[in-house]
């Protein structure tokens, strides 16, 4: 006799289970606690099996007898429903495991040992703020060409043009490891080549004419804030590293009388090992420090705690308390600063410079030089350079007089 919703209403426990069947394998089991779940018994291969349907009243008789009727389905055409429902779940599983914020997450932690720590956080929190939350959840092998570009005109509305062409570089980037992987046959973004407004190129401020320079370096001298800042303002023009690299410097890798800068791969951009030559200059301005943060473990110790770096904002607030704005002069400008001079003022040679701010340099057969070539010259371009800083900061350029070099 089939069941109804009333019959089920008036199901009381007993001591043992019960079961009260509707018709075709379908049947209610009664706990002795009063539960109510519904179950499917078949047969499949000879077996006999049963298939749990969910429990009453949250699935109903109507509910229950649907799901018995797929099963039943199934049944004819030769697939076990336990079995199915299994594969059910693990595509499931699957469908969350590649969606496009798992896959862009896999994606980081398999680069990030190959990235400097900031580059690593600002690609995943771009992602977070201007990805995720759009097309997060979505099975990565769905998302099409005129999805993505509807969140990236999210950003380019608020005028984030640059962050719009990074977020699409980033999602490329994540689609061919999907492709290398197995989650998708091809990368969408080659769809959207020419879909973005162009980004007008902005330069990182810099000063570069040598009378301008000279006034820089004076103002650098009558800093009034900490030692630790100072020296890191004086210390910047003289080696011209990335900001980063500066303030993140460590004691441990500098050997003062060698006078070298043994930079780690892991704490630079392209990820090789870089070597700076230290002028007389920048040795003169380590010694004076020395006793300040050399106990330490970094050279740049920030204000509230010495074991971490100065903040990545310290050289810019500098600048600006001594005048000079964002759109004058920066932290990392003191780079296109010995670029520009070296190259065409004291006409160095432009793989010597290339090399010294650590760009990707090759030798005409196209391999990598590493962190000693030319070192004798790099050397002694390093010390014609602080030369000629110490001749613009006394107004002696015209007397000035490089010292001998490798490459004169």
């Amino acid at each position: 006799m089939s069941l109804s919703d009333a019959t089920i209403r008036r199901l009381k426990p007993t001591d043992k289970p019960r079961r009260v069947f509707d018709g075709q394998g379908l049947y209610l089991e009664v706990s002795p606690a009063g539960g109510k779940l519904w179950r499917f018994k078949y047969r499949h291969a000879g077996r006999e099996k049963r298939l749990a349907l969910g429990t009453y009243p949250a699935v109903s008789l109507a509910d229950a007898r649907r799901t018995r009727d797929d099963a039943r389905r199934l049944l004819a055409n030769g697939i076990d429903p336990s079995d199915q429902r299994r594969a059910d779940k693990a595509s499931l599983r699957n469908e969350h495991h590649d969606n496009f914020e798992a896959v862009a997450r896999e994606w980081i932690a398999s680069r990030s040992d190959t990235w400097v720590p900031d580059h690593t956080s600002r690609i995943l929190l771009r992602l977070q703020n201007d990805v995720f939350p759009w097309m997060g959840a979505q099975p990565i092998a769905t998302i099409t060409p005129v999805q993505l570009l509807a969140v990236l005109r999210r950003v380019e509305s608020r005028g984030a043009i640059e962050t719009a062409h990074r977020i699409l570089q980033n999602c490329s980037q994540v689609f061919r490891f999907a492709v290398a992987t197995g989650r998708v046959t091809s990368d969408p973004t080659h769809d959207l080549r020419g879909a973005l407004r162009p980004v007008n190129e902005k330069h990182l401020a810099s000063i570069t004419d040598v009378k301008e320079v000279g006034e820089l370096l004076r103002a650098v001298d009558g800093y009034q804030g900490s030692l630790v800042t100072r020296c890191a303002l004086r210390l910047a023009p003289l080696v011209f590293v990335r900001p980063g690299e500066l303030r993140m410097a460590e004691w441990e890798e500098f050997d003062l009388e060698a006078g070298e800068w043994n930079i780690p791969a892991k704490r630079m951009k392209m990820r090789q090992a870089h070597l700076v030559p230290l002028s007389s200059q920048a040795i003169a301005i380590l010694h004076e420090l020395q006793p300040v943060t050399g106990s330490g473990h970094y050279v740049f110790p920030g204000t509230r705690s010495a074991k971490r770096p100065m903040s990545n904002n310290a050289v810019n607030a500098a600048l600006r308390r001594m005048g000079y704005d964002k759109n004058t002069m920066t932290g990392h400008g003191f780079r296109a600063m010995a670029r520009t001079v070296l190259d065409e003022v004291l006409h160095v040679r432009p793989d010597y410079i290339e090399h010294q701010l650590a760009h990707a340099v090759r030798d005409p057969n196209g391999r990598a030089y590493n962190r000693t070539t030319y070192l004798p010259e790099r050397k002694a371009m390093m010390q014609q350079w602080a030369d000629y800083l110490d001749a613009l900061r006394t107004e002696n350029v015209v007397a000035f007089r490089p010292r001998p070099s490798a490459y004169a």
